[in-house]
């Protein structure tokens, strides 16, 4: 918990007064000099060489692989010549990839193969088994969603001791991982859960278990896994389930972080971007785009020698793609005091997306609908929509559900923001009409895939998105913030309320 006696940001006034010039050239208060720095071919250069290290460790930079620690070397050696302090944070995660893609066939009677995948941290295996119903799926599915199959032991009839059976248990009520867990402790030898039913919960299920289990387990769209548990309750069905994985439980990866040799230590800035891409693909644009973007604001604040007025830490973030475990390994390692110094986290999670918004996240939650984050939050957002207006662009709220490496940060109280160019969400014609682009398509149609390559960009994104960075990083690092009154307890327990993102498992 942050102490209440050093203020926590209630209102952050980013009244960027006018200030000295330095030796190193810094006049007045504008950030147009280091925007100008910062262009589209220096980080180009930088996603260059993360593509380069891609095409030749497996096409992937993965938090655990060789193409993540070439990642890290690659940004280390960049900082260091620039002059920052930099340190290599280490911890161990456990590492998931899917090797082959999952199969789900019914045998008898014959059938057609299913549209399936499997669930992160999923076993490898190969069933073939009797399917046999949780005892409390919930069909027909009541209008809101009430399932709560699988979460208890009992929901699972014993499996049979001497025949493989596979368990089909539906989406809700507690994590997936819970389900897979209770139906292995009943002896099934692979679980297959589908969803729920209600709108919105119909496709194809995924996700994650959040760590290894033993048993394949593989997702269901609604209409299949309804008709497949109609089938098994009506007779003997038997089907076929193919996964191949590879999990490893303690695999290494790190958090680089690195320190600017001006500012106040008692007030730092954290600027951080997630480093490591998905196992399926080299992650150009998530999160190439945003480390590369950071890496480059560094580098020329380091060239224009900008002196801050805070502390700036830039932090590349190891293990996000397997829930944020970069960014909370490294806010949990701090202590109350630590964390006290940091006054704000600005978060920079794919801005390179090519059908593109110019996202801002919603800070306080008036936008969006949803909870404010840390008092302080809102006055970020705003340095990015004023930012954006002043430019005569247009910006758009996103909604600060906790869902990237800003969330460990909210969680202690610790106000954020930043900017995001869209993922796998729908492009609006509204959108269309203002940004360009094609309405009814992702914002980024490669994301999580292997085709996340250096062609999977927009420079215009890169350049609108990447300006607003640079001003956002000059404006805090350089402004007298001022602290007021302490946030609520309340708002503390709500900011920590949203922490979600790639733990959103039910």
């Amino acid at each position: 918990m942050r102490k209440l006696a050093i203020p926590v940001i209630a209102t952050l006034l980013v009244t960027l007064a006018p200030q000295p010039a330095s030796a190193g050239g810094y006049h007045g208060n504008s950030s147009k000099r280091l925007r100008a720095a910062v262009t589209v071919p220096g980080v180009m250069e930088h996603l260059h060489a993360f593509q380069r290290i891609a095409d030749r460790n497996e096409d992937t930079r993965a938090s655990g692989t060789p193409g993540y620690d070439a990642s890290a070397a690659y940004v280390k050696s960049v900082l260091r010549r620039a002059g920052y302090r930099v340190t290599e944070q280490k911890f161990t995660f456990p590492f998931y990839r899917e090797l082959a893609p999952a199969q789900l066939t019914r045998v008898s009677p014959a059938g057609p193969a299913y549209e399936t995948h499997t669930f992160d941290y999923s076993g490898s295996g190969d069933v073939t088994g009797q399917v046999v119903p949780a005892l409390n799926n919930v069909l027909p599915p009541t209008a809101e969603p009430s399932s709560t199959a699988g979460c208890a032991a009992a929901d699972f009839a014993p499996a049979s001791a001497t025949a493989p059976q596979i368990a089909l248990v539906q989406r809700g009520g507690c994590d997936f991982a819970v389900k897979a867990q209770n139906a292995q402790a009943a002896g099934y030898d692979a679980v297959i859960i589908f969803n729920e039913g209600q709108p919105g919960r119909q496709e194809l299920l995924t996700g994650t278990l959040g760590g290894p289990v033993t048993v394949p387990v593989v997702g269901l769209s609604f209409a299949d896994g309804s008709a497949l548990d109609a089938a098994a309750e009506a007779g003997t069905v038997t089907v076929r389930v193919q996964t191949s994985t590879e999990n490893r439980a303690g695999a290494e990866t790190s958090n680089i972080i690195a320190d600017s040799r001006g500012g106040d230590p008692d007030r730092v800035l954290v600027v951080g971007a997630h480093l490591d891409s998905v196992a399926t693909g080299p992650g150009i644009n998530d999160n190439g785009s945003g480390s590369a973007t950071i890496l480059e604001i560094a580098e020329q604040i380091a060239k224009l020698k900008i002196k801050p007025r805070q502390q700036l830490r830039f932090a590349f973030w190891g293990a996000e793609e397997a829930g944020l475990l970069g960014s909370e390994h490294y806010v949990a390692q701090l202590s109350e005091a630590q964390q006290d110094t940091i006054f704000a986290n600005l978060n920079f999670d794919m801005v390179g997306s090519p059908n593109y918004v110019r996202f801002v996240y919603d800070g306080d939650g008036s936008d969006t609908g949803g909870t404010a984050g840390p008092a302080g939050s809102g006055e970020i957002e705003k340095v990015f929509t004023d930012y954006f207006a002043g430019q005569g662009l247009a910006s758009d709220p996103t909604e600060f559900n906790g869902r990237s490496d800003y969330g460990p940060f909210i969680a202690v109280g610790i106000p954020a923001g930043g900017l995001f160019s869209g993922a796998e969400g729908v492009k609006t014609a509204e959108q269309a009409a203002e940004y360009g682009g094609t309405a009814g398509e992702p914002y980024d149609p490669c994301y999580h895939e292997a085709c996340d390559d250096i062609r999977n960009l927009s420079k215009r994104s890169l350049s609108e998105l990447g300006d607003a960075a640079a001003h956002g990083v000059y404006s805090l690092a350089l402004t007298r913030a001022s602290f007021e009154t302490p946030a609520p307890a309340a708002a503390k327990v709500a900011a920590g309320a949203q922490q979600g993102g790639s733990h959103a498992i039910r």
